[in-house]
């Protein structure tokens, strides 16, 4: 898969702090092989001193920080620390679900090979705040904000919600395809028919936080085509034409 150039994806840069829009299917940091490209390495070769302040799921798009510096860094990272930082996500989920300040506080516990689970015993404190966006006949677009940042916890914690991400197939999400919203959609006959995304639905919107000591900003990442697509495709073949709130 072909990359643009690092520049193409700034949305906002100073002496100290880059914020990017991350696209799908390029990991945060080195794999365990150490060879494929990523962000890391993209944002080293722009700001030799970058590092990564937090990091996304190789799936997941959306707005990523990178400190240009120590010092930036450092300050991300408390921010981080004492949960300072507000990350709001997108998600396109299986079935119609009205989730108004839904807040899911189940621990997680980290199985080791990028594996997680529920477990009210041994897992780690994760809480996630949920709210609808808007409701379609067979499934929903979802704002998720995370308030700790376990791994895979909006994934997770929606599915316990039996509320999977369209394909996350790990929590038992399952891909869209076209030819189940548009009435009468036929594919050739030797063909094989791919999902609407080739990936699990969800994008990293927006983040908040201090670029320095005095001054807090919030960016927010347009979504990328894949994901623009199938919100489109949503209203047009799935729609109850209702939204929830002013979201």
């Amino acid at each position: 898969m072909k990359f643009p150039k690092f520049e193409d994806y700034i949305l906002f840069e100073n002496k100290d702090i880059i914020v990017v829009n991350k696209p799908p299917f390029l990991s945060t940091l080195d794999d365990r092989d150490g060879n494929s490209l990523n962000m890391l390495r993209l944002a080293k070769k722009y700001s030799p001193d970058a590092q990564i302040c937090h990091r996304l799921d190789r799936e997941t798009s959306g707005a990523l920080i990178i400190a240009k510096n120590p010092e930036a860094y450092r300050l991300v990272s408390m921010q981080f620390e004492h949960r300072k930082v507000k990350k709001v996500y997108h998600a396109v989920i299986s079935g119609t679900h009205i989730f108004n300040d839904l807040h899911v506080d189940l621990p997680i516990l980290n199985l080791g090979n990028k594996n997680v689970a529920i477990s009210k015993q041994n897992g780690k404190a994760a809480k996630t705040i949920f709210n609808t966006i808007q409701y379609f006949k067979h499934y929903t677009l979802v704002e998720c904000m995370p308030v700790t940042g376990r791994m895979h916890q909006i994934r997770i914690h929606l599915a316990a919600q039996r509320a999977c991400i369209a394909g996350d197939e790990m929590y038992g999400g399952k891909p869209i395809f076209l030819s189940e919203l548009k009435r009468g959609y036929h594919i050739g006959k030797d063909q094989e028919e791919l999902p609407i995304m080739k990936r699990f639905a969800l994008h990293a919107k927006q983040v908040t936080f201090r670029i320095d000591e005095s001054t807090e900003m919030t960016f927010e990442a347009p979504y990328p085509k894949d994901f623009e697509t199938l919100v489109k495709l949503l209203n047009k073949f799935d729609s109850t034409n209702t939204s929830v709130g002013s979201k």
